[in-house]
């Protein structure tokens, strides 16, 4: 095997395909990228392991075809150091050489036959535009659970109604909902289960990967997920089991509504929280035409007033771990947000105060005293 390519897109496709691979793993080859250069003009380079797969083809000039197995990592971190230029790679015995200028590396080969195939595509569901999903993924996955004791609730709902996608996150503290266009190719009787959990850190990966790719079609099983975009393609396993629903959660009946522009929220609660123990909370305090922010106890505390508009109510006290509240704030990409209160110690809605569609629940805790 031997091919020419300019160091940026070998880079770029090495990335691309190494955020599959894992940190460690009892089988080596599974820490390798498999190199492919074609009669047509083509580079693929793959990576998997037992979870996720991921494939991308890039233009290259091919000299001889063939196939190398290598230590992924290893060769990112060599791609990462090459001169800015064409880089020339041929298998040399036993060893890929990769020359870039004046710089000349040699990796080890790895056994190919210990390399399994790469998984295939589930049947494609439909389209959904890479940015959009990417920004959806991002708003959601901030709620998602790390506790790996309790697998589904670091997961990712991924439901499919019509032309409406609806993806959500929780974990039991927080409840973060997001829904999106995207095009169906074809009706759920032809297609079956939509309503999947797919891994948060996996997802969220694949959505920063494929923005800005345009439309991206969606494949889907009982098993696994995959996505689709020109010259890209990678999968990811599913969790087992379900999140619990959120109809009723979000529906909160009569309750007051706070709005207050969210940039300066967000920079009035990082300040009054320096001064909180731990996850000690922030209290928010609405009345009329303000919000009053306090954090801390006894000596050290901290408090700041912003414009806030309070309707239903002649006001309101609720209390948030701050984390949560910056986490929640943060997801938003609005000017304004509007909080919808039922009162201290109970649950809270945070929406974007539009379209909502994108719905952000926090439960309040014991406001200070």
């Amino acid at each position: 095997m031997e091919f020419r390519i300019d160091s940026s897109v070998l880079t770029d496709a090495v990335a691309w395909a190494a955020r599959v691979l894992p940190a460690r793993s009892p089988v080596p080859v599974l820490g390798g990228l498999l190199l492919e250069a074609r009669d047509d003009g083509l580079l693929r380079v793959s990576g998997l392991d037992y979870e996720a797969s991921a494939r991308i083809e890039v233009e290259a000039d091919t000299v001889a075809p063939g196939r190398a197995l290598v230590l992924g990592r290893r060769l990112l971190d060599i791609c990462k150091v090459l001169p800015r230029g064409p880089v020339e790679c041929a298998v040399e015995g036993a060893r890929l050489s990769v020359t870039g200028g004046d710089a000349r590396f040699g990796l080890s080969l790895l056994p190919q036959e210990d390399y399994p195939a790469q998984p295939a595509l589930p049947a494609f569901r439909g389209v959904v535009d890479a940015e959009a999903f990417a920004t959806a993924v991002g708003q959601v996955a901030v709620a998602a659970g790390r506790d790996d004791s309790l697998p589904v609730l670091t997961g990712v709902r991924l439901a499919l109604d019509g032309t409406e996608m609806t993806l959500a996150a929780t974990d039991r503290y927080r409840y973060a909902v997001r829904t999106l266009e995207w095009k169906p190719e074809r009706s759920a009787e032809e297609t079956g289960d939509t309503d999947v959990v797919v891994p948060a850190r996996r997802l969220t990966e694949i959505a920063r990967s494929l923005s800005g790719a345009g439309p991206v079609r969606l494949a889907l099983d009982g098993g696994s997920i995959g996505f689709e975009s020109e010259g890209t393609r990678t999968t990811t396993r599913l969790l087992d089991g379900r999140l619990p629903r959120h109809d009723k959660l979000f529906a909160l009946g009569d309750h007051a509504v706070a709005r207050t522009d969210r940039v300066p929220l967000v920079e009035a609660v990082k300040r009054v929280a320096v001064v909180a123990e731990g996850d000690s909370p922030v209290q928010l305090a609405f009345s009329g035409d303000a919000v009053h922010l306090q954090a801390g106890y006894e000596d050290d505390v901290a408090s700041q007033r912003l414009p806030a508009a309070l309707t239903g109510a002649e006001s309101v006290t609720v209390a948030f771990n701050p984390g949560y509240l910056l986490d929640a704030l943060g997801s938003f990409g609005t000017g304004s947000v509007r909080f919808h209160l039922l009162g201290p110690g109970q649950r809270a809605l945070i929406t974007d105060g539009e379209a909502e569609a994108h719905r952000h629940l926090l439960m309040s805790v014991k406001p200070l005293v």
